[in-house]
C-alpha cells in the first residue's frame, strides 16, 4: 500500500532528546490500521519505506492513541539530507 500526503515536521515536546515526527493523516492512518494492524510488531509499530524529497529510507510508524493516527519518526540524518526543521511542510510518500 502506497500513500502520498503533505504534513508538517514537529518536535516532540519535553525531554532532552530532539525527536522529530510527522503525523500520518487520520484517514490514511485508519486505512493502514484496518489493512495492516494485525501485523503490528512491538509497540504497535509497522515497517514502512518512506521518501521525502530525494531521500528514501526504511523505518517504522507507531500508533498514537491520543490522535488515533500513526507517527513517522524523522531521524537527524534524514533531516540533515533534506534540510528539514520543525514546522516545515513536506511531501511524503509512504509504503507499508
Amino acid at each position: 500500500m502506497k500513500q502520498k500526503f503533505k504534513a508538517k515536521v514537529w518536535l516532540y515536546p519535553g525531554g532532552t532528546a530532539a525527536w522529530h515526527f510527522i503525523t500520518v493523516p487520520k484517514t490514511i492512518s485508519l486505512e493502514i490500521k484496518n489493512k495492516f494492524g494485525k501485523n503490528a510488531r512491538g509497540w504497535g509499530s509497522l515497517p514502512v519505506s518512506v521518501t521525502i524529497g530525494k531521500t528514501t529510507w526504511k523505518t517504522s510508524i507507531f500508533p498514537d492513541r491520543k490522535s488515533d493516527t500513526y507517527l513517522l519518526p524523522v531521524k537527524k540524518e534524514i533531516r540533515a539530507k533534506e534540510s528539514l526543521d520543525a514546522g516545515d511542510s513536506v511531501s511524503v510518500s509512504l509504503t507499508v
